[in-house]
């Protein structure tokens, strides 16, 4: 590890009682890596899938912040906090005893599609520069406009009053807590989450994570790498270019890169619902740079580069 390599992703397995940025402190300390981040937070209570950027990969991060997520999540009824989940301060009680299944489904069922969602005063979102958690920890509760989110679907587990079980399928920047929130709302009581778990962030999930307390040995071992995703498989939703030599040099000094250049490299340019083609280089397979659609006729935009 000693080259700062690889450039990749790596799935974690986050447990309870760290942030996300200790998470990817702990990766990068370990690993010798150069550069690390992450590309969607959770919080410290929470568990499960957190996509870590090694070294050139961070600069990849910006396709993957839109991605849909996945989540086991737990509702306590009857309890209210400050934080809408099991960290926080009660504020509030109420029976739960008159929800019955029917009405937990129908309520569920009722919460999917696009909806609008007030972000949460305890979150990492600002307010004049200040994350909304610590303006609300000093006593000064900042209330942001709701945003529009959509949750593609909601399926009830286990029902075990108080406690609701479900998986959650929504959009990048719902807040789970805070569907926990409105959920027992809507159904006459209140309520918090107790438990939640990210299965899946985009197209990575838990089958490809590791557990951050297994990371010593695998770089001990020098089986890190196995874990690694590169950076041309992390985009394989991108329309792919395999580029001979003379389009990787193109590349690798910023020359204009035409439809002509990819046809040639093997890729259909008339199929153009992407708004990005990956070109990756024929021999090895690694990614030598990021390109974005352009109108038709003018040369390809260059977003990331990543030959030489």
């Amino acid at each position: 590890m000693g080259d700062n390599r690889p450039d990749g992703f790596l799935i974690v397995d986050k447990p309870a009682g760290i942030s996300s940025a200790g998470v990817v402190a702990a990766v990068k300390r370990t690993t010798g890596v150069r550069k690390a981040g992450h590309t969607g937070t959770l919080d410290p209570f929470a568990t499960g899938v957190l996509v870590c950027c090694l070294n050139r990969a961070a600069r990849l991060s910006r396709f993957f912040l839109d991605g849909s997520k996945r989540y086991d999540a737990e509702i306590r009824l009857g309890t209210e906090t400050d934080t809408q989940d099991l960290t926080g301060r009660v504020t509030a009680e109420m029976p739960w005893d008159g929800v019955n299944e029917a009405q937990i489904r129908a309520c569920a069922a009722r919460f999917e599609g696009w909806i609008e969602q007030l972000p949460p005063v305890y979150s990492a979102l600002k307010h004049r520069g200040k994350p909304l958690y610590r303006l609300a920890r000093e006593g000064v509760a900042v209330q942001k406009p709701p945003r529009r989110i959509r949750i593609y679907a909601i399926r009830i587990v286990q029902i075990d009053l108080p406690r609701i079980r479900m998986q959650v399928h929504c959009s990048a920047g719902t807040y789970i807590r805070t569907l926990a929130a409105d959920m027992a709302r809507a159904l006459g009581t209140c309520g918090h989450l107790s438990a939640l778990r990210r299965t899946a962030s985009s197209h990575f999930d838990l089958s490809m994570a590791v557990a951050l307390d297994d990371l010593p040995e695998l770089v001990r071992e020098g089986a890190l790498e196995r874990h690694v995703i590169s950076m041309a498989e992390a985009l394989r939703d991108f329309p792919s270019a395999g580029a001979d030599a003379p389009l990787a040099e193109k590349i690798r000094h910023g020359r204009p890169v035409y439809e002509k250049d990819l046809a040639i490299a093997g890729i259909d340019t008339g199929r153009r619902s992407h708004p990005y083609i990956k070109v990756v280089d024929r021999s090895s397979g690694d990614l030598l740079a990021v390109l974005e659609t352009p109108a038709r006729g003018k040369p390809y935009g260059y977003c990331c580069v990543f030959a030489g």
